[in-house]
């Protein structure tokens, strides 16, 4: 297994980690710290894939994302299947097994490519949709055949084995990209104490400094990164993100973040460890620094394998020591590239020579290319490379730049490995996701991001600054003003120095010249995924498709996984010359999220973490805590479920509760309530639609309880509203439901009532409320407000504003307990001071503070419901017993008041809501329970209802439940049976669904 093109030194690969592999059956060994592509060149693999239409030999191109052929099926078993993973971003674990997602029998020899040498002609763009219209009847039977022909791997046919997350984050700063202008910006946005997010796609922070040749202070730029990084991992508010590529840019500046958390460890992740997770982050200021491309020339047979990217070469020889070749040939147009010619050159290899198109190209690396004796041809391309499967030779050839054309019959040379640059394009896809067309910029020859819709800043080559020392000048300018506009001080820092280094201007070159036209010489590939070619390009001009996105959709130019990252501004610069306008006036093409593919189980992964969803705490939440409160969420609240003092279970401190309330007084938070502030000339109008009962001649100071009903006439919600003035209204609702309830009443009054004047505002947050129940809450409440609270002068279902602990209060006089009550609302700043007060007036009435649990028992014992635990959104307040809250009479039709009356509504044998006293008293029902009316009845029972509610009363000494039961209001006094899995059977006895008080004469004293 030896690795013919590994160099014998160097790279930032670990040796003494040798990995084993395989590749379409064969086995092979790289080191850890290797990309799969790394690998494959390492071992000389030449032919990675076949293409997409003509099934043409391909090889790997680049080092990154926007590799376009070496896109793999992954996985050794039926269940790990991966589909279309780029080699260059999968790291290689020990046992991966790859296979290339075309070619029969073997990539290396495919019956296809036949085809597509013989056929190739024939297939222009249009081919299939000129070719196989006709027979109509026949398109299934041609589709089948096309799609097996052009396959980019497979789906698995069993389960994943992995498991995969969502999680929400928010930021003050985010950062896109990890390289020079990423990491500065990062450090001078963390550095101001910033909430700081930094997410690099590749597996190491660092980007194009971790294979430059270039220095920062005299040391290997690669230093300066691990100290970077390093100072960022200590800082307390920031987040580092590798593997974990930012796919999408969406309204309000949210971002969603791709992170392969264990691909790089083996083809399943670890038990209990996500595979992937996908991050949704909120962001203040999000600075793009993504980088840019490098843009591959367009000359034939650019495809053969053996063409690479210059920027690609030089990354495998410095960061992965592996040399894809043995005799370089570099193409160019720019000074940048001549780093590759240089890298070779130190890693012991030779340059044939180096065809550039500019006319006398003097910067500081071209002199040094001149003075280690490199032959650079000026004024001239590789017009065409030789060999079919791999690199043989390049002919060069001298070319005009302004009348496109050679101008001499050049020369061929024997080569291995050609390299290209035709200069750079800033990664300008996330800037675009919004809409923002980018900016052509003559004195780069590329597009810029263009004006920002969102809170957005672009920091170094994305930019359009590509010098080293000005990208990290231009990061740490861009991190420190988006902390800064993030609430942050501006924070004063420098950068490394890098060397002044003489470089000359890139001229315009995207399309090599050949001797022949475009349509006559050998192919030249534009879009290498997609077999899109120039003369395919400059056809659909001809034919008509004039505009960027009908060329695209017209020659699939920039379709696939690749996005067009390597091929768009080559396609349309050359669209742009067919037609004679100038690339400015072509425009680019719309780029939408996915920037890379994402897994669909990372799609559909399971929302984990602690942003998934709020936590929600009341303002005694503190207080809670220290009197080791258990809490149960409810909707997205933490409410305190019960108070067990020591030695209590549930079931006792439920007890003691209930026992304290009925005897004397008990405090709750009930602060989770939702509120709803409604205002407006036709506010009481509003509500008289979205309630049954009536709500116009309700008058200040007073409450009434009431249900909502959605169209079908079920119940899916109740709640008290109080009105606060002629015009003014406190709504209510349950705690799970308060947004749901919100999100209901802007919806009708939006779309079937815009006509109303209503306003709703949320206020669940603004108000905390303390509910006082029990015999004693009147005397207690009396020592700390300064409310009159006679029976007369405040009676049941009115409120009154005043003094409570020395805080302005609104007073409700209502009840879910049946006890004597009333609920406290101050704003919530000041509620824990108040609730302190009425704890420490309240210790000589053994004031009890009490939760949920013990609610539950209180109002079950009233009969009250809860919505959502005796409603399923299959009753109607008939059904609830409760149609004495139906406006019956109401001019106008309220929601849900033609539902109910539908025929299947009124049925007499409507499950229907009652009470079940078991008749073994210390038998509790199972909530859920079915019921049967005969349990001797043969398996499958006839089921006719099912418990809802189900407690053990203290204070009336048995137990107790309440269910839906079918006709069960017209069967009180009869029995019924809950069958249980066990096998043992409960009988209860069907009664009134009120067990205690039932004249209200405790809620009214």
């Amino acid at each position: 297994m030896s690795q013919v093109n590994r160099l014998p030194k160097g790279g930032r690969v670990d040796r003494s980690q040798p990995l084993t592999f395989t590749f379409n059956g064969q086995n092979y060994q790289g080191f850890a710290g290797d990309t799969l592509a790394a690998a494959l060149l390492a071992n000389g693999v030449d032919i990675i894939g076949r293409s997409f239409k003509y099934s043409r030999p391909r090889g790997i191109v680049a080092a990154g994302a926007e590799e376009p052929n070496a896109v793999l099926q992954i996985g050794s078993t039926e269940s790990s299947q991966v589909p279309n993973v780029r080699a260059t971003q999968q790291a290689l674990y020990a046992g991966l097994v790859a296979t290339s997602t075309n070619g029969w029998p073997s990539v290396n020899n495919d019956v296809m490519g036949i085809l597509g040498k013989v056929g190739g002609s024939m297939m222009p763009p249009g081919f299939y949709y000129k070719t196989f219209m006709y027979p109509q009847n026949l398109w299934l039977t041609y589709e089948k055949y096309i799609r097996k022909a052009a396959g980019l791997g497979r789906a698995p046919l069993e389960v994943d084995p992995d498991i995969y997350d969502h999680m929400n984050q928010y930021c003050d700063v985010l950062v896109v990209g990890a390289g020079p202008a990423g990491i500065a910006a990062a450090l001078a946005a963390g550095r101001s104490g910033a909430r700081v997010i930094l997410a690099d796609e590749q597996e190491e922070f660092g980007g194009s400094l971790l294979d430059t040749r270039e220095t920062l202070d005299g040391k290997p730029a690669s230093e300066w990164v691990t100290k970077a990084i390093a100072e960022l991992a200590k800082l307390p508010e920031v987040t580092l993100l590798p593997r974990a590529t930012v796919n999408g840019y969406h309204d309000h500046n949210f971002l969603t973040i791709h992170q392969r958390l264990t691909d790089h460890l083996g083809e399943v992740a670890p038990h209990g460890q996500a595979r992937h997770r996908v991050h949704r982050v909120r962001a203040k200021r999000v600075v793009l620094a993504a980088g840019a491309h490098e843009r591959p020339l367009v000359y034939s047979n650019n495809d053969v394998p053996g063409n690479m990217l210059a920027g690609a070469v030089s990354t495998y020889v410095n960061r992965y020591s592996v040399a894809p070749g043995r005799q370089l040939v570099l193409s160019t147009n720019n000074d940048y590239a001549y780093r590759v010619v240089l890298d070779w050159l130190d890693a012991g290899q030779k340059v044939v020579a180096v065809a550039d198109a500019r006319s006398n190209p003097r910067g500081a690396w071209v002199e040094e290319a001149r003075a280690r004796g490199v032959r650079i041809l000026t004024g001239s391309a590789v017009v065409e490379a030789r060999g079919s499967k791999r690199v043989t030779g390049a002919r060069i050839c001298a070319i005009d730049l302004k009348s496109h054309k050679v101008t001499s019959p050049g020369e061929v040379v024997d080569c291995d490995l050609i390299a290209s640059s035709g200069g750079y394009s800033p990664v300008v896809h996330l800037a675009s996701h919004l809409g923002g067309k980018p900016i052509w910029r003559e004195d780069i020859l590329a597009f810029v991001p263009g004006e920002g819709f969102q809170k957005r800043i672009c920091a170094g080559a994305v930019n359009g600054v590509f010098g080293l020392g000005d990208a990290l000048a231009d990061g740490f300018e861009v991190g420190a003003k988006a902390a800064a506009e993030a609430g942050f001080k501006l924070v004063e820092g420098t950068v490394p120095k890098t060397e002044k280094r003489k470089e000359e201007a890139t001229v315009g070159l995207f399309q090599v010249p050949h001797d022949k036209s475009t349509s006559r010489a050998p192919k030249q590939f534009v879009d290498l995924q997609n077999d899109v070619t120039s003369a395919g390009i400059e056809l659909a001009t001809r034919e008509g498709f004039e505009s960027v996105e009908h060329v695209k959709r017209y020659t699939a130019l920039g379709f696939g996984t690749d996005q067009g990252k390597l091929g768009n501004i080559n396609g349309l610069a050359i669209a742009a010359r067919s037609m004679g306008i100038s690339i400015a006036e072509m425009g680019t093409t719309m780029f939408r999220p996915n920037y890379t593919p994402v897994t669909f189980g990372a799609v559909a992964g399971r929302h984990c973490g602690h942003l998934f969803e709020p936590k929600r705490y009341t303002a005694m939440h503190r207080w809670h805590l220290e009197q080791a409160a258990e809490f149960e969420d409810v909707g997205q609240w933490k409410r305190p479920w019960y108070f067990p003092k020591r030695g209590e279970d549930l079931h006792t401190a439920v007890a003691r509760e209930c026992k304290a309330v009925r005897d004397s007084v008990g405090i709750l938070d009930a602060s989770t309530l939702g509120k709803i502030d409604i205002q407006g000339p036709d506010a009481r109008e509003f509500l008289n639609r979205v309630y049954t009962n009536a709500w116009t001649k309700l008058d200040v100071g007073k409450a009434r309880y009431g249900l909502m009903c959605k169209e079908d006439g079920m119940v899916f919600d109740d709640g008290v509203t109080a009105c606060v003035g002629e015009n003014h209204f406190i709504m209510t609702t349950t705690t799970g439901g308060a947004a749901r309830v919100m999100e209901w009443l802007e919806i009708y009054h939006q779309t079937e009532w815009p006509e109303l004047k209503v306003y709703f505002t949320s206020v669940t947050d603004h108000w905390a409320t303390m509910t006082l129940s029990g015999p004693n809450s009147r005397k207690l409440l009396a020592e700390v407000t300064d409310i009159d609270l006679d029976k007369d002068a405040f009676p049941f279902m009115t409120w009154k504003e005043g003094q409570v602990g020395g805080v302005p209060a609104r007073v409700f006089r209502i009840s879910f307990t049946g006890e004597l009550s009333y609920e406290v609302n101050v704003q919530a700043d000041y509620a824990l001071g108040v609730w302190e007060k009425i704890i420490e007036a309240g210790k000589k009435y053994n004031l009890t503070p009490y939760g949920t649990e013990t609610m539950h028992v209180l109002r079950a014992e009233k009969g009250f419901i809860i919505v959502g635990q005796d409603t399923d959104g299959s009753v109607t307040p008939d059904d609830l017993n409760m149609g004495w809250c139906v406006g019956r009479n109401k001019a106008f039709s309220w929601i849900g008041w033609r539902g109910m009356n539908r025929e299947d509504c009124l049925r007499e044998d409507r499950k229907q809501l009652v009470g079940l006293k078991p008749i073994d008293p210390n038998k509790v029902l199972p909530e859920g329970a079915q019921l049967v009316f005969d349990p001797k009845q043969s398996i499958p029972m006839k089921m006719v209802g099912h418990v809802t509610s189900s407690y053990m009363s203290s204070t009336m000494g048995y137990s107790f439940a309440m269910a839906v039961v079918k006709g069960g209001l017209k069967r009180i006094g009869e029995r019924v049976f809950a069958p249980l899995a066990d096998g043992s059977v409960i009988e209860a006895e069907i009664c009134s669904s009120v067990f205690y008080d039932p004249k209200g004469d405790r809620q009214n004293v």
